[in-house]
């Protein structure tokens, strides 16, 4: 033990006087060093149980009081030669381990010594030495406590105790009215908080009605516009049509020949159709995007023949001699396998758009890749977009007001419409311009790679379609793709079958009765140990609003109208290359 040691008194125990002796000695020691009433009392009590056991032993013992320690503690040693403490002491060393912050018992040549320590309270004054030498005197000049002392002595330390617990008993009586009186707030409080939920759950299970009831409305109103874009298609080309075309006839070879005026006026006609029908074809083209009625057919790609195609296609359009096009594709062309009808009018809407706002300059389409996508990129000299107009150009109908966009009239759907074909073929468009210097779009679409190609053969793999007809008629095709093929004629089945068996591959039907496709794939991507499991989606019709090949429920596509042994194979590729995409390993 470290820090300040001073002795304060020395007593013997040899008789049961002695204990007594100890026993006030110790309580008037504790009061002096500042430990508090009911410590005092606890080390009494343990200076009398362990003064008695010595007696009873017939052990003569010395006892002194020490200040040791930092910070100081009170500290009791009692020293003897001859038995053990374990044999000598009973109750008293019970009694020490339950009220003493520390019990330490040393023997060393035939010599024992029982140390007990009290912390005092970090608030407690210090005694000065002068007040440690005058507490001496006193303990001195006292002499031995005779029983009648120790008696009048514990009967007052009794009265106190029992002062104090009377006064702790009636703060625990305010303490308990106060607490119940808190209780009756708070059962007030909960009926009205509860009452006030119940009135909100009302609320909100009306608002669920109403929003479920404007669901239904807004499902009705959009099959309506579907429904009304795939009727009025003939009825607006036709006629738009007609117009053109004839508008080519009198200007046409053997037409009647017309006046500069005439000319000027049907060269008008026939420009304004042209509009009018490429008006039409966009809106329809969006129309069908937004319903998700635009389902991509992937397939490999000649990029070469693509960009001749389209060179071909653009050199006729550009009106200035100003502006030159150039279409760079690397030798050999990277392998790409997506909708190859949809990659070209992504391509065309943005070199259109390049050559339309470029008076001069240069207007430049470069393909190259990196490890995970082929990016399309379609850079240009023109007039380029305000830095707070670059996101709006992705708005439908939103056009940037300039001189070049007066003579050369748009509808404000091509970029919109191209970053929805993007999305829809499992890649993005993205947009970067300078002011009145340039602009530069980038088309990213991913890329096969070999690390996570169709496997040759699966273990096992499951199909899950309520007809059993195309059930078995999958089967008999995907026989070479796995060594055990299990069936499931509808969604809770499936579920059954996952929870004893993990295929290696899932063909799901959409469109099943009770719990159908789109739910159970919920189901599978939720479960860590089944959302790595690559799905192939089976529907007679395309999915509406539903992007199958994204990162929502990541799953291929295959059309029962078009299934086909290498239509399968790239279902299966796309299922296992999306889940490689989008699952964490």
């Amino acid at each position: 033990m470290t820090g300040r040691r001073d002795e304060l008194i020395r007593l013997p125990i040899a008789a049961e006087p002695d204990v007594f002796t100890v026993r006030r000695c110790g309580r008037e020691v504790a009061a002096a060093v500042g430990l508090e009433g009911q410590d005092q009392v606890r080390v009494a009590t343990v200076l009398s149980d362990v003064g008695r056991d010595l007696v009873r032993a017939g052990v003569k013992a010395t006892v002194r009081f020490v200040l040791a320690g930092e910070p100081p503690a009170l500290v009791a040693e009692f020293s003897w030669r001859g038995s053990g403490a374990e044999t000598v002491l009973d109750t008293g060393r019970d009694t020490a381990d339950r009220l003493m912050d520390g019990v330490h018992v040393t023997c060393e040549a035939g010599q024992n010594v029982l140390s007990l320590r009290k912390l005092r309270s970090p608030a407690a004054r210090m005694p000065a030495a002068a007040d440690l030498a005058r507490l001496r005197d006193l303990l001195e000049s006292r002499g031995v406590s005779t029983p009648m002392d120790e008696l009048r002595a514990q009967n007052q330390e009794l009265l106190e105790t029992l002062e104090t617990l009377e006064a702790k008993s009636q703060e625990l009586m305010r303490l308990n009215e106060e607490l119940e009186e808190t209780n009756h707030g708070v059962v007030a409080l909960y009926k009205e908080l509860s009452e006030e939920l119940e009135e909100t759950n009302r609320g909100v299970v009306a608002l669920y009605a109403e929003l479920n009831e404007k669901t239904s409305q807004l499902k009705a109103a959009s099959e309506a516009k579907t429904r009304f874009w795939s009727n009025i298609s003939h009825e607006l080309r036709a006629p738009i049509n007609s117009v053109i075309g004839l508008a080519r006839l009198l200007t046409g070879p053997g037409a009647d020949p017309l006046t500069e005026e005439q000319r000027r006026q049907v060269g008008l006609v026939n420009d304004a159709g042209s509009t009018l029908l490429s008006l039409v074809n966009e809106l329809l083209d969006t129309a069908k995007a937004e319903s998700g009625r635009l389902v991509p057919q992937p397939a490999q790609v000649d990029l070469i023949a693509v960009v001749l195609q389209l060179r071909g296609a653009l050199r006729s359009t550009m009106t200035s001699p100003d502006v030159e096009l150039v279409i760079e594709v690397p030798e050999p062309a990277p392998q790409l396998i997506t909708d190859e009808t949809m990659l070209v009018r992504i391509l065309r809407n943005l070199l259109s758009n390049s050559v339309k706002f470029t008076e001069r300059g240069q207007v430049r389409l470069t393909v190259d890749t990196d490890d995970t996508d082929v990016r399309f990129t379609v850079a240009d000299t023109g007039i380029g977009i305000p830095a707070d107009q670059q996101e709006k150009v992705f708005e439908e109908f939103h056009q940037v007001h300039n001189d070049l966009q007066a003579r050369a009239p748009g509808t404000g759907l091509g970029l919109p419409y191209a970053r929805r074909l993007a999305e829809i073929l499992g890649g993005g468009l993205t947009l970067s311009s300078e002011h009145g210097r340039s602009t530069t779009v980038v088309l990213r679409l991913p890329r096969p790679d070999p690390r996570r190609a169709t496997p040759a053969r699966v273990e096992s793999l499951l199909i899950v379609d309520d007809d059993a007809d195309f059930r078995h008629r999958l089967a008999r095709m995907v026989h070479d793709l796995a060594a055990d093929v299990r069936h499931a004629a509808d969604g809770r089945e499936a579920i059954e079958v996952f929870e004893d068996h993990r295929p290696d591959l899932v063909f799901l039907d959409l469109f099943m009765p009770g719990m159908n496709g789109r739910e159970v794939l919920q189901v599978l991507r939720e479960k860590p140990a089944l959302q790595d499991i690559p799905v192939v989606v089976v529907s007679s019709s395309a999915p509406e609003g539903m992007d199958l090949t994204g990162a929502g429920l990541r799953a291929g596509l295959l059309l029962k109208s078009q299934v086909s042994p290498e239509t399968l194979r790239l279902a299966v590729g796309e299922a296992f290359a999306v889940v490689a995409r989008t699952v964490p390993r």
